[in-house]
């Protein structure tokens, strides 16, 4: 079955890949914190405090979360992480995103050379919808597809 939704594109792009999804609010610093201090190639989530994605690979994921939380460093999080090369393939926001997370995805997106989409406002029916493995698709409008 298929189903789409309509969001709002913070950093335009097109991706396809498969959904990582989270119900509880992401942390930028937690879940990356292992990644970038420690060289993780596989770039799984450090947060203990998210059991939807600890201990998951989060590189080339289509990362689909309600909302980010924690610390004012998680726009730089994030744009070290796509410094790195170890960005997730996109992030897709059931809420409206947060002004930490849309700098360090905006600022990647002029700064470095990683294609990251970014789209928020998809809304809660899209969270309760899509599923980890999901395959997910984004287009440049910020029309996602589900697919599962």
């Amino acid at each position: 079955m298929t189903k789409t939704f309509q969001g709002r594109v913070i950093v335009p792009g097109t991706a396809k890949a498969e959904a990582l999804v989270s119900h509880g609010g992401f942390n930028t610093l937690a879940s990356y914190q292992m990644a970038l201090m420690f060289g993780d190639k596989e770039v799984k989530c450090g947060d203990q405090n998210n059991p939807d994605l600890y201990h998951k690979s989060m590189f080339r994921k289509a990362l689909c979360l309600p909302e980010t939380i924690g610390s004012t460093t998680g726009g730089m999080v994030l744009y070290s992480a796509c410094a790195l090369d170890k960005q997730p393939a996109c992030m897709l926001f059931s809420k409206t995103i947060d002004s930490l997370a849309a700098s360090g995805a905006i600022l990647a997106a002029n700064w470095t050379e990683a294609n990251m989409p970014v789209v928020d406002e998809l809304g809660q029916e899209f969270l309760d919808y899509v599923k980890d493995g999901m395959m997910i698709t984004i287009a440049e409008d910020g029309l996602v597809t589900v697919e599962g």
